[in-house]
């Protein structure tokens, strides 16, 4: 592990923290507010997994106030994933003091490579992962029963599953971020190898709905996801090497 090279004191990084997490909530806050005026049309976008498993195609609610909740709700997770390209450059910002100079021209790769990351784990749940866990939940045990999802209920787990599946995919560049300030290193990845896919399974199997398909649908990506990370850690060790023996 190496010292940073930018000199601030703790009370200093966590200052920059707070700033950092003001900005961020800031524009989430005014995201929030465009997808509020949006709400709806979004809505309709959010309840296409699961409308053709619903009665009518349609969800319920049982308290005057759970639409209205539904909509801010929704806008705010809307919101989040909207303002995705401000909030991880924040935290490009943040962890940017501890690397060298030559590896901080690589801000736009990290930015560019968080958006994507983290927008195709917000496409891979809501294409792939939500439809499939769907169709495996609602046609289990026969057709005679029927189900009954209120607004809240569903809301809820489709922002935990979109967000977390988004949250996931970032894994290569936190682990690629880690080793570029030395805190990790290839060989630690791949001798905890074991450990990391131990770890995975039972993250995937806790925020995952309870089906061995949804589990490895995240399992298998986050494993793959893994496993680049070690190349791309063991690349800027290679790429570190010359310049730390000159």
């Amino acid at each position: 592990m190496r010292d940073s090279p930018d000199g601030l004191t703790l009370v200093d990084h966590l200052a920059e923290l707070r700033d950092r997490l003001v900005r961020s909530a800031w524009a989430i806050a005014i995201c929030t507010g465009v997808c509020l005026a949006f709400s709806e049309q979004i809505f309709d976008i959010v309840r296409h997994p699961i409308v053709a498993h619903v009665p009518g195609g349609g969800l319920v609610f049982t308290n005057p106030m759970d639409k209205f909740l539904a909509h801010m709700k929704l806008s705010l997770v809307a919101g989040v994933i909207l303002a995705c390209p401000v909030w991880i450059y924040q935290v490009w910002k943040f962890v940017a003091p501890g690397l060298y100079s030559h590896e901080k021209k690589y801000s736009v790769i990290f930015i560019g490579a968080g958006i994507v990351l983290f927008l195709t784990g917000v496409s891979f749940a809501y294409f792939l992962v939500l439809p499939t866990a769907f169709e495996f939940l609602f046609t289990f045990g026969g057709s005679v029963d029927k189900p009954l999802i209120t607004i809240s209920e569903y809301l809820s787990f489709f922002a935990t599953m979109t967000l977390v599946f988004g949250a996931s995919f970032e894994l290569p560049l936190v682990l690629v971020v880690l080793g570029a300030i030395g805190l990790i290193s290839s060989q630690t990845l791949r001798e905890k190898r074991r450990y990391a896919i131990l770890a995975l399974a039972t993250l995937s199997a806790v925020i995952t709905p309870p089906d061995v398909l949804s589990m490895l649908m995240l399992l298998i990506p986050m494993m793959f996801l893994y496993e680049v990370s070690i190349l791309l850690v063991r690349l800027i060790e290679t790429r570190r090497s010359p310049k730390a023996n000159s």
